[in-house]
């Protein structure tokens, strides 16, 4: 059977995956506003015990078409690990589409242009990237380890490696002060990048991380529904995507919103625009209804 340790998580759109814990842990895991692995040390783990998780899945479950290689940070594992994990999915499952993991800033640095590329050509096609964030103080606050430009700079090597990219912006992430600042070079982060899918979160302090501690402290400036959607409004009219399918279905958003750039953007305006002209009639999702 397959043994997962500890909490899993997953993106949304990796419901229906086969789960697999390739890695444990985040290998960075100091992320301030992140809580998902802090009770486990980074490791990867032995190739026999998926390879015998593989097998128990081909016999116990049915049609597998998407492996998703949890936990945070499975990129980091040595290209050749990697292979030979994506080789055995392959010869397991024929009706496999797709193998997909999170991928740190910090993994995008190590990989190589041409590992990456080879495991695309063995099925790592799709990575999951936390940007957060476009501007520096923010990354900074948020201690993603990395700057505006070096988030450029690694997700593009994803890019020249034909990797779809998945990528997040974390809305409130700058609080009052920051909030238009944030949205506008986080805009121009994501122009850079070009990523086939954009979804927002909503910053949420959790107990038992730094964020957490800052919270309690009355440190944190939280945005409530109606900045948060003016921070979204400037964010999306500042995207120049030429195909980039865009989601605000996370379980942290105050509005749920959906829509492919550029061809729905003057739509997803126009909700937002009303929204904020008229927030009574906006169908905010109530906090008790949200979280991480």
């Amino acid at each position: 059977m397959i043994a997962y340790e500890g909490t899993l998580f997953r993106p949304p759109s990796e419901a229906n995956s086969l789960i697999l814990q390739a890695t444990i842990g985040c290998s960075y895991n100091q992320c301030t506003f992140c809580a998902m692995y802090r009770d486990k040390r980074f490791r990867v783990r032995p190739m026999a015990e998926l390879l015998a998780e593989i097998e128990w899945a081909s016999q116990n479950l049915g049609p597998v078409h998407k492996v998703f290689l949890a936990d945070g940070d499975a990129l980091v594992a040595k290209s050749r690990f990697l292979g030979e994990l994506c080789d055995a999915l392959r010869a397991t499952f024929p009706d496999l589409r797709r193998i997909s993991c999170y991928a740190s800033p910090q993994a995008l640095a190590i990989r190589s242009v041409d590992e990456m590329s080879l495991l695309r050509e063995k099925g790592l096609t799709q990575y999951y990237l936390g940007i957060e964030s476009g501007h520096d103080q923010v990354l900074l606050d948020l201690d993603k380890g990395v700057d505006a430009e070096e988030m450029i700079r690694v997700a593009n090597k994803a890019h020249d490696a034909g990797v779809a990219l998945s990528t997040m912006i974390l809305l409130g992430a700058g609080g009052r002060e920051l909030s238009q600042k944030h949205a506008v070079e986080s805009a121009r982060v994501v122009n850079a990048i070009q990523p086939k899918f954009l979804s927002t979160l909503v910053m949420t302090p959790v107990e038992g991380t730094p964020l957490g501690d800052q919270e309690a402290r009355g440190e944190v400036d939280e945005l409530n529904p109606v900045e948060l959607a003016a921070e979204l409004r400037e964010l999306i009219g500042g995207l120049e995507c030429e195909a980039t399918i865009f989601r605000s279905n996370h379980a942290s958003n105050t509005l749920t919103l959906a829509g492919v750039l550029p061809k729905d953007k003057r739509e997803l305006l126009r909700v937002l625009d009303e929204t904020l002209a008229h927030p009574s009639r906006a169908r905010f999702v109530p906090r008790w209804q949200r979280g991480l």
